[in-house]
């Protein structure tokens, strides 16, 4: 009988540490879950199994782009070890370097702009034969090198990458358009529409489609051909041949400033989002891009009232919708950063843009600078300078009243910069520094006379 005793009670200790150990792991999940799922309703009912079957690392997918991909990173130095079409980590790690390399963020992923350029100037040195060899002789820096000649020509117009089809090749005299003096760049915007050429230093505004005054427009069409992960690209080439980010002293172009400055924040809203990403437990970043990409329909109204609406009554519909999230502010400004990093890296303006509205509308005012940056250049919403102006200022007030900085915090006279910027929008004067005047310019002479 007290041998029944005591197993019954070892039995009830296992359990009982059994359930203890089971509530610790199924609560960091949920804390995890509710950052996600709570806003999107998703993720609340994850099933939890505890197996002791041994799992093995799928072996990772071969493909013809990776190929490509691997072949083109060798070619131009970039070991990516062998060509078998697996994207691992050797891979990561030469992309890291060819992004390193051209001056682009340091990702360890191709954004489709890298990926493109990178296996059209593969294709284009393999088809130039022994005129590449020459060329990659001439240059100091020799076949790695033939990466930043072509991409100065593919901004310049002398070799067009769409498709990967390439209409210069090594050796080959390209014509220029006579409509373009020497010595200045054309770069082309990412929207279909034809843009004039620009000069180098300035920054052509994204092509929008200007609703008809006598039809009822559609706002969400507008921004919907923008590839503002495309067109970063472009402004990143384009602050290179500048030799570095425009400042406020430099400033003659104010959009370049301001489109400087939005990729500036976009890269930042990325990092700190997948910063965030990498703690949430029990969810693969598949799983949290997935539901952040269901977040965006429930906040259409909202998005769609930021080209019409200014910034106060925005943000009231905004409020309407936090309030009846059932989340506190803490959580929904941790979900929308995750989504933010999430909109923008996989180019959904429409997720970009709604967890934008969330954040200021739970009190990080400093996150208006990006609806200030799409509604100035027409991202996702219709092109806007007039209304971007409050969320310009806001942000910028808010930052000035104490709240910290959250793109290029190290950076205090960025706060300067966008301001002297978005206040020409409008053709605003920018107050210049009232000129220095000599002392007494127009008082009597006084001479010592010795006697």
């Amino acid at each position: 009988m007290q041998f029944k005793h005591f197993v019954s009670a070892a039995l009830a200790s296992a359990m009982v540490l059994g359930t203890s150990s089971r509530v610790q792991a199924d609560g960091g999940d949920f804390i995890a879950g509710a950052v996600i799922g709570g806003l999107l309703g998703a993720a609340s009912q994850q099933q939890k199994k505890k197996t002791t079957t041994t799992s093995y690392r799928p072996r990772l997918p071969s493909t013809q782009e990776g190929k490509e991909i691997q072949a083109s990173l060798n070619y131009f130095g970039f070991n990516a070890g062998t060509v078998d079409g697996q994207l691992g980590q050797k891979t990561r790690n030469a992309v890291s370097s060819y992004q390193a390399y051209l001056g682009y963020p340091v990702t360890g992923k191709l954004t489709p702009f890298e990926q493109e350029l990178l296996i059209s100037s593969y294709t284009r040195a393999q088809a130039g034969g022994a005129q590449t060899a020459q060329l990659a002789a001439a240059n100091p820096e020799g076949t790695r090198g033939l990466l930043k000649q072509y991409r100065a020509e593919m901004a310049s117009g002398g070799a067009t990458m769409a498709g990967g089809a390439v209409t210069a090749v090594p050796g080959t005299t390209v014509v220029v358009n006579p409509a373009v003096p020497q010595g200045q760049t054309t770069v082309m915007a990412a929207a279909p529409a034809a843009t004039a050429p620009a000069t180098t230093g300035s920054m052509p505004a994204f092509a929008a489609a200007q609703p008809d005054t006598g039809a009822m427009p559609n706002f969400m069409g507008n921004g919907a051909t923008v590839s503002l992960a495309s067109h970063c690209n472009k402004v990143s080439l384009l602050t290179n041949t500048n030799g570095g980010f425009v400042t406020e002293a430099s400033m003659t172009d104010p959009n370049l400033v301001l489109n400087e400055q939005f990729c500036l924040a976009r890269t930042y809203a990325i990092s700190t989002g997948e910063d965030m990403i990498a703690k949430v437990q029990g969810f693969t970043a598949d799983q949290i891009a997935s539901q952040c990409q269901g977040f965006a329909p429930t906040m259409s109204a909202q998005v769609a009232a930021l080209s019409i609406k200014p910034r106060d009554q925005v943000l009231t519909d905004t409020s309407a919708f936090v309030l009846n999230s059932g989340m506190s502010p803490a959580q929904l400004a941790s979900t929308a950063k995750i989504c933010l990093s999430v909109g923008y890296r996989t180019d959904d303006m429409d997720v970009a843009l709604a967890s934008s509205l969330v954040l200021v509308a739970v009190g990080e005012r400093a996150y208006g600078e990006l609806l200030g940056h799409h509604l100035s250049q027409g991202v996702g919403v219709t092109r806007r300078p007039d209304l971007a102006q409050d969320w310009y200022a806001d942000s910028l007030s808010a930052i000035d009243a104490g709240m910290p900085a959250v793109f290029a915090p190290g950076q205090p006279e960025r706060q300067g910069l966008l301001r002297k910027a978005s206040m020409s929008l409008n053709g605003a004067v920018i107050p210049e520094p009232a000129p220095v005047v000599p002392a007494s310019t127009s008082a009597l002479p006084s001479f010592s006379v010795s006697e």
